[in-house]
C-alpha cells in the first residue's frame, strides 16, 4: 500500500512542466501494484487549490485514492519526530503537516512515494521511500 504525498498529485493536477511525467508513471505503477492512500492532510493540502468540495473530491475521487483516518500514535511521532527537527535548528515556519505524512506512513507501514526526500529520510529513517532517482 502506498500513501501519496500531496506533492505528487498536485504535480499532476498542475501539469508541472519538471515533474508531471515522474508523478503521474509513479501514480499508474503503484496502483497496479496496490492501494494509493491519502490522508486529512495530503486532502487539506491539495484542497486548497480548489474553490469548493466538488472539485476537489472530483480532482481526487475516493474510486482512486483510499482515504484512510490519521492514527493516533501517528500524532506522537510527529510531534517527537518535529521536536528534534527543531532542537537541530530546524525553521519554525516548517510545517509539522509534513512529519505527520511521514509518521503516518511509518506506523502504518506504509510506502511513502514523495519528492522531500530529504526531510523524511533524515526524521523517518526506517520509511520505505519512493523517490526520483
Amino acid at each position: 500500500m502506498y500513501l501519496i504525498d500531496s506533492n505528487i498529485i498536485l504535480d499532476i493536477l498542475t501539469q508541472d512542466p519538471v515533474w508531471f511525467e515522474w508523478s503521474s508513471s509513479q501514480i499508474r505503477s503503484y496502483l497496479e501494484k496496490g492501494s494509493l492512500i491519502i490522508n486529512p492532510i495530503i486532502y487539506a493540502e491539495v484542497a486548497m487549490g480548489f474553490l469548493d468540495v466538488i472539485g476537489c473530491d472530483q480532482a481526487i475521487p475516493q474510486s482512486f485514492f483510499r482515504r484512510d483516518p490519521l492514527p493516533y500514535q501517528a500524532g506522537f511521532l510527529a510531534a517527537h519526530a518535529y521536536l528534534s527537527y527543531r532542537r537541530r535548528g530546524g525553521i519554525r515556519t516548517s510545517p509539522l503537516p509534513d512529519f505527520y505524512i511521514g509518521a503516518h506512513a511509518s506506523v502504518a507501514n506504509l510506502c511513502l512515494v514523495t519528492r522531500d526526500e530529504n526531510r523524511y529520510q533524515t526524521y523517518f529513517p526506517t520509511l520505505s521511500l519512493i523517490i526520483p532517482d
